[in-house]
């Protein structure tokens, strides 16, 4: 409808362009280089709070650039101002009367709306449209590359408003606005950078452009039955003090709501300061946006001179309309520099119609538009509203805006925000010399006078209780338990209350029950069901994995459940061979080894100088076998002469003292405390056997094994209940079964707490855990999480958990299977030491034993 009613306009000011065209004599007109007289069109309702101002203030910087020959080198300056008179028909109209004349600028009408239809037009005719009010963020240069808008863009004051909803915390905002561009595309830079925030709009509440007190009635009353507190009015002049009325009768203007106001709040505020009492009173505790101006002295001296001009207030579109005029002084001064002749020329495309009645040759084109409007963008000079220099998408640079406070008869500065830092309590002209404080804002006087940060939403005012959907399992009734009766219990229920009574406001709700009770539901459908709005929230066992953090928001983890493999084991009880336990077969092997080893290094190094190592070969052999085997027990009686063999000696009853320790040890262990044996040492073990692995029936657990762990699909076997548990484990792979099961830590300790002959083996493999879930960007789950934390550390999480999950064990309950043999890679130092030692002595040995023969050889040759 909107866009209809967009194109019916469009071809209804196509007609009056043409209707309103007069014959002209001649094809150029041109005067000078720099002519006597060079006029700016100007459009704008005289009476708007907007038009009282910048009449005002574009005379007054029309008399100084006059006064002052060096600008324009005595050229005179003339603006030409229409009033519209608040018609957007006329709107329309009068910027039309300045193309039938030699006008090199427009600055144009207050509403993006209309600013937007002129830019075509202006496009056309190579005639800059300067702004300072049309801030619509739609507005590019892609599209209206004579259109320059000479204030800041709506999107920095969208993100300086998200910067304030995230700092304090909110997650969502009500948008209300006028339906027309200027209120559409602001709202739609609002939810953009909201977005970047991870916050976003609930509800846009749109006006017609000239509502109704009725039409705002009734917005604000559906405004007032939505969940969120927090509300961004980007209205205009003509019904924004109007909807703030209407909210103070509907008692929206009191503790707990949030109001947000962009820079038309503040524009009138500044204009016609003081306010009514009544005015007033219905903005109290408001936050206003308005456009930063540094307190320049240039300002200063401009601020006092304006007192003697007028009776109004000076807000900053005036210091914008004043700068502006400037602004095209400069930018005219800098092309009759560059050469530039003020010409015009019949529109082309118009005259190939010729004139006839209708006289459309009367269109005019600026010759030189595209150089003039070079000259406007390569402006740069300090004026009232700080640097005027415009960036590659010609925006101002260092776009800021002054965050306010509606108190009492008029309004504190709280805070700054910045493009480049976001919000600070620093005003621009100290960021410099001061350093960053880290405060973003100064205590607020909230709607209600009150300091406290509102929370920022309620529970909708419309009667519906939460709808939350508890999965309905079929066993492990300890977890969630449904009654015939229809009584919802269990551990998950009995947390989710504890913690919503720990909230500071009441939650109505109903438990409903998801699944059919003969079978586990699967809980990411759940999830996907809350996602869809069937469920207000999720309440069970439902596990936080990445998959369902996808489609809802979790609380805080209240159970740490990863996943554990169990399987059957047996008690390693007393046996014949039980004092080879502490060893692994490969050390049994390697100590065995050794002791024939360095037996037989020591005969080497001993034999030729101890007579205790010398005799018949059979007793040679028997000595260097018991002296090594008899150093375990440290009873070896021969003795070592020599300082090699002593070395050795040394090192090797270090090695036997540690080797003799640790076997002491390790056996009083085994005889002294329950070892479980399986042959499942965790889940590496299921990875390379090819046995069949049991999972909890409709659970995460078997996409997990196949997408995760690369295990066949084949080898899984879905498992309901305990019984199922306990008989595929029993009746093993050999008879149906299962060599083991996988699942959640948190059930396979409810499913041993009576049965022994299975328990956990290996490590648990992942970190998972169970949260509460809600919609996406829910605040009840921030909420829910702060209570959850609060119950782990009252106690009281403890105290439920006894209650539900505490079961009495048999004696081998929660025992896992962890092997205490002692393996060579314990003791491999050490032997490796001692054999280093034994090759070194050997050698050492050798080369003295070389050396030696040549001695004993000289005396014969004598």
């Amino acid at each position: 409808m909107e866009a209809a009613e967009f194109e019916k306009m469009k071809r209804f000011l196509l007609l009056l362009i043409i209707c309103r065209a007069v014959p002209l004599q001649g094809l150029t007109t041109s005067v000078s280089a720099r002519p006597q007289v060079l006029n700016i069109g100007s459009v704008f309702t005289f009476n708007s709070h907007i038009g009282r101002v910048v009449k005002v203030a574009m005379d007054a910087a029309v008399e100084d650039i006059n006064a002052s020959p060096s600008v324009l080198n005595n050229t005179l300056l003339k603006i030409i101002m229409h009033d519209t008179k608040f018609n957007g028909f006329m709107s329309f109209l009068e910027p039309l009367r300045f193309m039938e004349s030699e006008t090199v600028a427009i600055i144009v009408p207050q509403r993006s709306t209309t600013a937007r239809v002129v830019a075509h037009i202006a496009t056309e005719l190579n005639v800059p449209i300067l702004s300072f009010t049309a801030t619509d963020p739609a507005m590019s240069p892609l599209q209206f590359p004579f259109f320059i808008r000479t204030s800041q863009n709506d999107v920095f004051q969208m993100a300086a408003i998200a910067d304030i909803v995230h700092f304090y915390g909110w997650r969502e905002v009500i948008a209300i606005y006028g339906d027309d561009d200027y209120g559409q595309n602001g709202v739609a830079a609002l939810g953009e950078k909201l977005a970047e925030k991870r916050c976003r709009i609930s509800y846009r509440a749109a006006l017609p452009p000239k509502p109704t007190k009725e039409n705002i009635t009734d917005l604000l009353v559906k405004v007032a039955l939505s969940e969120s507190r927090v509300i961004v009015v980007h209205a205009s002049f003509i019904w924004g003090l109007e909807l703030f009325d209407v909210a103070q009768n509907l008692g929206m203007m009191g503790t707990g709501y949030v109001w947000i106001a962009t820079n038309w709040l503040s524009t009138i505020i500044d204009t016609d300061s003081p306010l009514p009492l009544d005015t007033i009173n219905n903005i109290q505790g408001v936050i206003a946006m308005r456009l930063h101006t540094p307190n320049s002295i240039m300002k200063k001296n401009f601020v006092q001179r304006w007192h003697n001009l007028t009776h109004l207030g000076l807000n900053t579109y005036g210091l914008y309309a004043y700068d502006t005029v400037w602004l095209l002084a400069h930018a005219i001064d800098d092309f009759h520099q560059k050469g530039g002749i003020v010409s015009f020329s019949k529109n082309p495309t118009t005259s190939d119609l010729g004139g006839g009645k209708l006289h459309l040759d009367a269109l005019k084109v600026f010759d030189r538009g595209q150089i003039f409007l070079e000259s406007i963008l390569q402006v740069d000079r300090i004026g009232l509203t700080g640097r005027m220099k415009f960036t590659r998408d010609r925006n101002l640079v260092n776009p800021a805006f002054d965050v306010l406070n509606v108190i009492g008869t008029g309004y504190r500065t709280i805070g700054y925000w910045y493009n480049n830092i976001g919000l600070s309590v620093t005003p621009a002209d100290e960021l410099d010399n001061t350093s960053f404080s880290g405060l973003k804002l100064h205590s607020v006087v909230w709607p209600g006078q009150t300091t406290k940060v509102p929370r920022g939403w309620v529970f909708p005012n419309n009667g519906r209780r939460l709808r939350i959907g508890v999965p309905k399992r079929y066993k492990f009734e300890e977890v969630v338990s449904v009654k015939t009766n229809g009584m919802i219990s269990g551990f998950c229920v009995d947390v989710f209350i504890a913690a919503l009574n720990l909230l500071p406001y009441a939650v109505p709700f109903e438990l409903v029950t998801f699944g059919s009770g003969h079978d586990n539901p699967n809980n990411s459908e759940l999830v996907r069901l809350i996602s869809a709005g069937v469920y207000d929230a999720g309440v069970g066992d439902i596990t936080i994995i990445t998959e369902r953090t996808k489609m809802a928001d979790f609380t805080q983890p209240y159970v740490e459940s990863g996943l554990v493999v169990v399987a059957p084991v047996w008690k390693l009880g007393s046996s014949a061979m039980a004092f080879l336990r502490p060893f692994t077969p490969q050390m049994w092997l390697i100590a065995a080894a050794s002791f024939p080893i360095v037996g037989a290094v020591i005969w080497c190094l001993e034999h030729k100088q101890n007579d205790q190592f010398r005799g018949p070969p059979r007793r040679q052999v028997m000595t260097s076998f018991w002296f090594s085997f008899s150093t375990l027990f440290f009873s070896h009686r021969e003795t070592t002469t020599t300082n090699l063999g002593r070395i050795v000696l040394i090192l090797w009853l270090f090695l036997v003292l540690i080797i003799n320790s640790s076997y002491t040890a390790s056996l009083t262990s085994i005889l002294t405390v329950h070892q479980l044996s399986s042959p499942i040492k965790g889940i590496e073990t299921l990875q390379t056997n090819h046995d069949p692995i049991g999972y909890p029936k409709g659970s995460f657990v078997r996409d997990y094994l196949i997408n995760e762990l690369s295990i066949h699909e084949s080898r899984l076997v879905p498992l309901v209940s305990p019984e199922e548990y306990d008989n595929a484990l029993r009746s093993g792979p050999g008879k149906g079964g299962v060599a083991a099961i996988v699942d959640e830590r948190a059930y396979i300790e409810l499913f041993l707490s009576n049965i022994c002959e299975f328990g956990i083996v290996g490590r648990e493999f992942t970190q998972h855990g169970w949260g509460f879930a809600f919609p996406r960007n829910s605040p009840l789950a921030v909420d829910v999480s702060v209570a959850i934390l609060q119950l782990s550390e009252n106690g009281d999480m403890q105290r439920i958990r006894d209650k539900w999950l505490l079961r009495k064990a048999c004696s081998l309950q929660g025992a896992e299977l962890k092997v205490h043999r002692l393996e060579l890679s314990s003791f491999w130092g050490l032997f490796v030491m001692c054999g280093g030692t034994c090759v070194l002595a050997v050698a050492v040995y050798t080369v003295l034993m070389i050396r030696q023969r040549p001695e004993e050889a000289e005396p014969q040759r004598g």
